[in-house]
């Protein structure tokens, strides 16, 4: 499957591992710290695995996810890369003064107002070091109303200046998505944890809406936050300790996995773009994370494992 071309870096020719984006959040200090050493290392293997898709936000560690990428591309041609960040939440110090220019910030508060997007973008810019955005996505806005009313326009304001290339929406929850998917003019959208191997409801409910309006997806959150790579090593489901039914499924999937010789975190990844999304965007801390993920894109895994692994969903 070809990116779309909003998903693709404007330099022809570069050479794109397609379907894949690295998400950022965990360079940002998501569970445990990185260093700049660290995270420059891990934006670079991902670089030279062909991977030219970055996912980040202001939220992940209230900037650093930005500033770590930023500090990764110097000499990268910026009609190499897509690079995707949010708006939707401001960055406040820690007396709760909104913070300016490149500075990182102690914490974050919902704003969906026009002014509130364009002080958002102006400091995401700042950090990352770059002039425009590829992807600009309105993160986690559960008010549709607000939405509409206040941030949306302003995203399509930026895509006719040129600010951005494209203008997206994303969420975990499906409710407020399909109402974004049917109503406002999206060029693409991010879910998250609703297209894997352990819910399917985006494919049911979210993937049909978007096709009818040409709407491209991205697959977020592809691991359901660690049980679908090892159900026992990192029994967690939506960043809490996995309940014992889900952790059964997972155990079942994995054994599935096994019998065929197969890695669960392999078919985990693969299983979005499978069931219908343009790209999966996968967050990783190190090198030999990226190098997991993007090997088990290109693992083999037969036809009757999908079927026995269709069949366990249903």
């Amino acid at each position: 499957m070809a990116h779309r071309a909003e998903l693709r870096p404007l330099s022809p020719g570069v050479a794109v591992r397609e379907g894949v984006g690295l998400g950022c959040a965990p360079i940002g200090n998501l569970f445990t710290p990185v260093t700049d050493a660290d995270a420059v290392a891990t934006v670079e293997r991902a670089l030279s695995r062909g991977v030219r898709l970055f996912d980040t936000a202001p939220l992940y560690g209230s900037g650093e996810s930005e500033r770590k990428l930023g500090l990764a591309l110097p000499g990268v041609p910026r009609d190499d890369v897509v690079i995707a960040t949010k708006v939707g939440r401001l960055l406040v110090d820690a007396e709760g003064r909104p913070v300016t220019g490149a500075a990182s910030g102690h914490d974050s508060v919902a704003d969906l107002s026009r002014d509130g997007v364009w002080r958002s973008l102006e400091g995401s810019l700042a950090r990352l070091g770059v002039d425009r955005i590829d992807v600009l996505h309105l993160h986690d806005p559960l008010d549709v109303d607000a939405a509409v009313a206040g941030a949306l326009p302003a995203l399509a304001e930026l895509r006719e200046q040129g600010v951005v290339r494209a203008i997206s929406v994303g969420l975990g929850r499906l409710d407020p998505l399909e109402r974004y998917a049917a109503e406002a003019p999206l060029d693409v959208l991010m879910e998250a944890g609703r297209l894997t191997l352990l819910d399917r409801t985006a494919q049911e409910r979210l993937l049909p809406i978007a096709a009818s309006r040409g709407i491209g997806v991205i697959a977020a959150g592809v691991f359901n936050s660690g049980i679908l790579v090892d159900p026992v090593a990192s029994p967690y489901y939506e960043y809490k300790p996995a309940p014992a039914e889900v952790r059964a499924r997972a155990l079942r999937l994995r054994d599935l996995c096994r019998a065929h010789g197969v890695r669960l975190a392999d078919a985990a990844v693969q299983f979005p773009l499978r069931a219908g999304a343009d790209a999966v965007v996968v967050g990783a801390r190190t090198p030999e994370e990226v190098d997991a993920f993007v090997d088990g894109l290109d693992a083999a895994v037969p036809e009757p494992l999908w079927a026995e692994l269709d069949a366990a969903a249903a």
